[in-house]
């Protein structure tokens, strides 16, 4: 499988070098607005890609050397280098999962799909349970609930909370208490998982997200409910954050690399 891939970020690094190492997979082309970023990862890279661009100018051009994009860059980019490479025909691979909660663009997404004969991709990223969720989802499933705890360090950047405030608690703050609508666009950069959690379920006005900075913990912790028909269950994942990125779990970058081996097997396990 040709994949390229646009981000070289703390995922797409991990990605990069998953690719690089598996026989079955050939990666073809890195594309990141930061030069020094795509400088660093390919000094890691045993075969180096044959195209390698830092906008999306031309990138039109590159799709027909690929099978598979994989989008982890941003929100913004899924617009920019997804819908040209599915109206090309080609798989996608979305990490910024948080753009589909925009319905205009997910239908958009959707559509271009159908028509050009094409699958998407969305990885459960740093969460388990989207299995379950899936599964009851054929049913009914009555609320899905997430509470993010990250330390406070994670939400550096985000212009909708003081960060100079946070780095000075000693106790557990709430951020926001909500529907995963609004926690992905005030959070994008934290709360993928609630996109997900949403996709797989009953909808981004439904899920319902709380969203912690607690100062006692070192991980990312995320912990689902969802109550339905089958029944009940309850998930806790504690994350390490990657290493280049305390934003982002490890757990998300590797849960991509599973997809796309999953996507090259021949023996499927899992809904």
């Amino acid at each position: 499988m040709r994949v390229g891939i646009v981000g070289c970020g703390a995922i797409g690094t991990e990605i990069s070098k998953a690719v690089d190492e598996d026989e079955r997979m050939e990666l073809v082309f890195l594309i990141d607005r930061h030069p020094e970023k795509v400088e660093a990862l390919l000094h890691t890279l045993k075969k180096k890609p044959k195209f390698v661009r830092f906008s999306s100018e031309g990138f039109e051009e590159l799709l027909p050397h690929i099978d598979l994009l994989v989008e982890c860059a941003s929100q913004s980019a899924v617009r920019e280098f997804v819908l040209p490479a599915l109206r090309a025909g080609k798989d996608v691979l979305i990490l910024s999962v948080g753009a589909l909660v925009d319905a205009e663009l997910f239908e958009e997404v959707e559509r271009s799909a159908k028509e050009n004969g094409c699958r998407v991709f969305i990885p459960s990223g740093a969460i388990v349970g989207i299995d379950g969720l899936k599964s009851g989802h054929v049913r009914r499933i009555y609320h899905v609930r997430l509470r993010t705890r990250k330390p406070p360090l994670s939400f550096k950047g985000n212009k909708h909370v003081s960060f100079k405030e946070l780095v000075e608690i000693n106790e557990p703050k709430v951020l926001f208490r909500g529907s995963a609508k609004d926690a992905v666009q005030l959070f994008p950069e934290n709360v993928n998982v609630a996109a997900s959690l949403s996709l797989a379920g009953i909808g981004i006005e439904k899920t319902e997200v709380e969203i912690v900075a607690d100062p006692s913990i070192d991980k990312n912790i995320h912990e689902v409910e969802v109550e339905g028909e089958f029944g009940r269950f309850v998930t806790v994942v504690e994350n390490v954050p990657s290493p280049s990125n305390p934003k982002t779990s490890y757990l998300a970058a590797l849960s991509a690399i599973a997809t796309l081996k999953g996507i090259i097997s021949n023996i499927k396990v899992g809904t």
